[in-house]
């Protein structure tokens, strides 16, 4: 049975680190139905090395975590060179603790409570902004998508996809140009606790040239793929 059509930019792969095991979970529903790819963590030691380890679009990061805080995890990243983008949650509403997330290497700010739609905004103008784009559309020849309203259409006809073409299409298209393993594929596709099967993305990449063309995605022998 074909997934539905998904709701956002779920080739988005997101590591969300929070304690709250509540908001934890409303928050990452939140962030799955908008389309995103989500990955938790619950203290900042595993969140830590889970950012060391993986490659993510963008980071959701508490301040007041345990074992280890936010703002520890984030210099360490920042010193070790991740240059991930990373939105800083916290119920800290003094501007001295907003002031030393920025300085410690913080893309974005937002104090709890705050509404969830805020949080898939703000990720999504991360992500533009860390790509270099500024507007929300993303362009490639008579291809365009809205990840907001997950809308693709060519040449002004609306193209319909599957939740997993999506993911696969915006990825490629992010990056277009350029040529993606079917590795990085996976791990940017596939959230960790997912069923990964690197064989799939050749069925999606056969479902999509089939739907926008064949020669819209390049196998490139023995590198990957790349969107021309």
């Amino acid at each position: 049975m074909l997934e539905p059509l998904a709701k956002g930019d779920a080739t988005i792969r997101i590591l969300l680190i929070e304690d709250d095991q509540d908001l934890a979970r409303r928050l990452a529903d939140a962030l799955g139905e908008a389309g995103f790819a989500v990955d938790c963590a619950a203290d900042g030691e595993t969140g830590c090395l889970m950012g060391e380890t993986n490659d993510f679009d963008a980071v959701v990061l508490d301040l007041g975590l345990p074992r280890l805080p936010g703002i520890e995890v984030l210099k360490r990243w920042r010193r070790a060179g991740r240059d991930v983008p990373v939105l800083i949650l916290t119920a800290r509403d003094a501007w001295t603790d907003r002031v030393e997330g920025l300085n410690a290497g913080a893309d974005d700010y937002l104090g709890k409570p705050f509404q969830s739609a805020e949080v898939v905004a703000r990720l999504r103008a991360l992500t533009r902004r860390s790509a270099g784009r500024a507007s929300p559309l993303l362009r490639r020849g008579d291809i365009v998508l809205d990840p907001a309203a997950s809308a693709i259409t060519q040449n002004g006809e609306l193209i319909e996809l599957t939740a997993r073409e999506l993911r696969v299409l915006t990825y490629l298209m992010h990056r277009a140009g350029r040529i993606v393993s079917q590795a990085e594929l996976v791990d940017h596709v596939y959230a960790l606790d997912e069923t990964r099967e690197s064989n799939t993305i050749e069925v999606y990449i056969g479902r999509l040239r089939k739907k926008l063309g064949k020669d819209v995605i390049r196998t490139v022998r023995g590198l990957g793929y790349r969107m021309t």
